[in-house]
């Protein structure tokens, strides 16, 4: 399985791509889509459209995860971090892939064993489990976190899927 991590916002966007096999992890690449500040908001969510969408022919993953927004003082900062985000969850599913969305908290916990990890723990944490990784900066080492947490949850995500399915059938 080849995941595509997400992390969402309208500066930058990081994204980190790793390969699973079984237990098994495997750092691929990773980076991050900026747009340009100095445009109107419809302009740089088209550079964030392109970049991810970029991403995804260039590295061609199987599936993709983003990490859910948390709530700002500013609201809007929250709408356009939403929007953003909502570009990171549209061009994935365009290109047919399943998309899953994890909170902060579940992804630092997964990464780091606890929900309120410090950035610095994050990242080291990513780096141990990605050896040889050359993390470019900090939305890119967010973004590798997401998709371990992916790497974690995707099969159990894929059970109980498929359980609810076919539980909605036989009803």
């Amino acid at each position: 399985m080849r995941l595509l991590g997400l992390d969402p916002g309208l500066r930058h966007t990081g994204w980190g791509i790793i390969e699973v096999e079984g237990n098994s992890l495997r750092h691929l690449g990773n980076g991050a889509v900026a747009s340009d500040g100095t445009l109107g908001l419809s302009e740089r969510l088209v550079q964030l459209y392109d970049g991810i969408n970029q991403v995804i022919i260039d590295w061609q993953p199987t599936e993709a995860a983003v990490e859910e927004t948390f709530v700002n003082k500013n609201p809007v900062s929250t709408l356009k971090l939403g929007q953003a985000r909502g570009i990171a969850l549209l061009v994935p599913s365009l290109h047919g892939l399943a998309v899953e969305e994890y909170a902060p908290n579940k992804i630092k916990k997964s990464v780091v064993g606890a929900g309120h990890a410090g950035k610095h723990q994050i990242h080291a944490m990513v780096g141990m489990l990605l050896p040889g990784c050359k993390i470019s900066n900090e939305h890119a080492a967010d973004a590798l976190a997401v998709a371990i947490c992916h790497a974690h949850y995707a099969g159990s995500n894929r059970s109980l899927k498929k359980a609810t399915m076919m539980v909605g059938r036989s009803t």
